[in-house]
Order: structure tokens, then C-alpha cells, then sequence
């Protein structure tokens, strides 16, 4: 939802740590990651995200390829 970027930050980060909802598909806009590149978070998002698929070039993922696709709704 355009608008809603610090709300959803804000839910991400008070998720219980046993959640299924699947967080690691949540990148920002530019299709980057938002945790530090060095963090043990990136990390694990990164390789989540790259079990499913997800193909990273230059530290980016294709939104065009890879983001969400509200017509196929």
C-alpha cells in the first residue's frame, strides 16, 4: 500500500519470533533488502528469498520479475 511503508515496518518488527507469516518477502521498493548487508538478518532474509527463486544482481531483485503483482489477484 503506497503510504503504509512505516507501518508495515513497524508490524514486521513486532512479529512474535515464532511466526508463520512469511516476512522475508516483504523488500523495499527498489528491491532491495532493507537490514545492513553485513547483519546475520540480511542474511537469513537473502537466503530465504533465494530457496523460493529469487535471483539477486548487485545486491537487488527484479520487482518487475519478482514483486507483487496486484492483477494477478
Amino acid at each position: 500500500l503506497p503510504g503504509y511503508a512505516r507501518y508495515v515496518g513497524y508490524v514486521m518488527k513486532n512479529l512474535p519470533k515464532d511466526t508463520k507469516l512469511p516476512w522475508h518477502r516483504v523488500v523495499n521498493s527498489q528491491g532491495k533488502l532493507s537490514f545492513s548487508r553485513d547483519s546475520r538478518e540480511y542474511q537469513s532474509q537473502k537466503s530465504k528469498l533465494e530457496t523460493e527463486g529469487i535471483v539477486f544482481i548487485n545486491g537487488r531483485l527484479s520487482m518487475k520479475k519478482f514483486g507483487w503483482n496486484q492483477a494477478a489477484l
